[in-house]
């Protein structure tokens, strides 16, 4: 995949930016250098290579540490909610913003 000028002046459309002409064209040129490498990623045959759990195990035998899944805080929802200007059944309610 690589992109055109035009699609370089439409995504800075987007995003608002204003882009002078070198801007544009060194833009289109990292980008593409960029799809580039992607390409060249995906040229390479993976079959029958497992996922890495990190990536330092690619090097070196690790053992991750997780930490247990413990509830560490207290639920003080009813506290958090005493300031809101509206709640109903635990929920903040607010205005409707869409018709």
């Amino acid at each position: 995949m690589s992109l055109t000028a035009q699609d370089i002046s439409r995504i800075a459309n987007l995003a608002r930016l204003e882009l002078r002409a070198d801007e544009s064209e060194r833009m289109l040129a990292q980008i593409n250098g960029f799809f580039d490498i992607v390409e060249q990623m995906r040229a390479v045959d993976t079959t029958g290579v497992e996922p890495l759990t990190h990536p330092v195990a690619a090097i070196q035998d690790i053992q991750l540490r997780l930490r247990d899944d413990t509830v560490s805080e207290f639920n003080v929802r009813e506290a958090n909610q005493r300031s809101a200007p509206a709640v109903e059944r635990g929920l903040f309610l607010v205005p409707k913003v869409i018709e």
